[in-house]
């Protein structure tokens, strides 16, 4: 298996996974726990994965969603954007329709 079906098999078997440095209970970076912190508020459980683990998923998720940074959050299957565009939606609501389903 490539680095990119090991990235599809996770993102597409959790309904929501972060893509994270660290855990939810040590994140290793300022970004990785504002994202986790809005999951956590929004009362939603996650799968996570760590990138510092992995090289080569630290690198290949970057490929995989097109976008340059980490934290990256999945939610079924689709790449919903980093802890800013989490902010952003989280904010104005749209994030916690998403993770409703809606």
């Amino acid at each position: 298996m490539n680095i990119h079906e090991k990235i599809d098999e996770i993102v597409k078997g959790n309904d929501v996974v972060l893509f994270m440095k660290g855990n939810p209970m040590f994140p290793q970076c300022g970004f990785s726990a504002r994202a986790t912190g809005i999951l956590q508020q929004c009362g939603v459980k996650f799968a996570h994965v760590n990138v510092l683990a992995d090289g080569e998923i630290r690198e290949g998720v970057k490929a995989y969603s097109q976008w340059p940074t980490i934290p990256q959050l999945f939610v079924r299957g689709e790449f919903v954007g980093g802890s800013d565009i989490m902010m952003e939606m989280f904010e104005n609501g749209e994030l916690q329709k998403k993770l409703a389903g809606g």
